[in-house]
């Protein structure tokens, strides 16, 4: 019961704090700044403002499940709250990744313009996210209502309504999300080294250049971007497979059980640490935070 309630306190606080953050980045990006993004990096940072904002919209739903374990709670919860969690999740690794991608391809073509770094590139690999990630959810959804089991105890987990049908689909579902979160893990972690690697060597050559200093301040944001995700993200899916293989088992079911409640907080702590990498990629929102807080807005 006190792991129950530290984690509605923790959820809590995260709901608070994400929804003044996330408040203050919406407001820039949809209402100060710039009508036309000037650029592919200010798209992607806008879908995942909004990825924020939808998971802070869920959180109640969370909150009042730890609180409440009346059968509405949950079953708004298991349809709604979670399949909400998993769309945040997702969009937040993709949009991450681009990111990470748009700001390698900026070391290594410092002069050019790749195509996958244009305004409409950007637009259209948003675009083509969203309608993927909410056709799979919306399938989902569908069926969970359609063949959705009947509750027998109020203590029943989301897994114990799913119909067979469900069940395939959650389990495709789970091996290709897995497969798509792996594949932007290895390429983040692949984007910081080949960035870490141009460092040292521009520093061997010229230590005090100013290409020297470019190339240090992309790798320290790299790096942020690389430990938000990993920190956020890692760890739930380290615990996923342990639990669908050993939840059966009394002796591990709760442990999991709680193991894996703390993993989801540890991913929809990225409503809190996403406003990091917006300050530090975006001067114009650096500039604007300035300005709002001299001016007391």
């Amino acid at each position: 019961m006190l792991q129950i309630v530290n984690l509605s306190i923790l959820t809590l606080f995260s709901l608070q704090v994400g929804l003044l953050l996330n408040g203050f980045v919406m407001k820039f990006y949809f209402c100060r700044a710039q009508q036309k993004a000037s650029s592919s990096i200010m798209i992607y940072l806008k879908n995942l403002a909004v990825a924020d904002f939808l998971l802070c919209l869920s959180l109640p739903i969370r909150i009042a499940r730890y609180a409440n374990s009346s059968i509405t709670i949950r079953l708004l919860n298991c349809n709604f709250g979670a399949v909400v969690l998993f769309l945040n999740m997702y969009s937040s690794i993709m949009f991450m990744g681009y990111i990470a991608a748009n700001r390698y391809l900026k070391i290594v073509q410092p002069s050019g313009t790749h195509i996958l770094q244009t305004v409409r590139a950007a637009h259209i690999i948003s675009t083509v996210t969203w309608v993927l990630l909410l056709s799979v959810t919306s399938v989902f959804v569908i069926m969970s209502f359609h063949k959705q089991e009947p509750f027998t105890s109020v203590s029943v987990s989301c897994e114990s309504l799913q119909s067979g049908q469900v069940t395939l689909l959650q389990k495709i579902i789970n091996t290709c999300s897995t497969a798509t979160f792996l594949f932007f893990l290895v390429f983040l972690v692949f984007f910081y080294y080949s960035t870490s690697r141009r460092v040292s060597l521009a520093q061997q050559r010229q230590p005090a250049s100013s290409s020297s200093t470019k190339l240090a301040k992309s790798r320290r944001n790299m790096l942020v971007l690389v430990s938000v995700f990993c920190f956020c993200f890692v760890p739930y899916h380290l615990i996923r497979l342990p639990r669908a293989f050993l939840s059966s088992y009394c002796s591990w079911s709760n442990f999991l059980y709680y193991v894996m409640e703390v993993t989801i907080l540890m991913s929809v702590l990225n409503v809190c640490l996403d406003p990091l990498i917006y300050f530090i990629l975006s001067k114009s929102f650096r500039t604007q935070f300035r300005l709002g807080v001299m001016s007391g807005n």
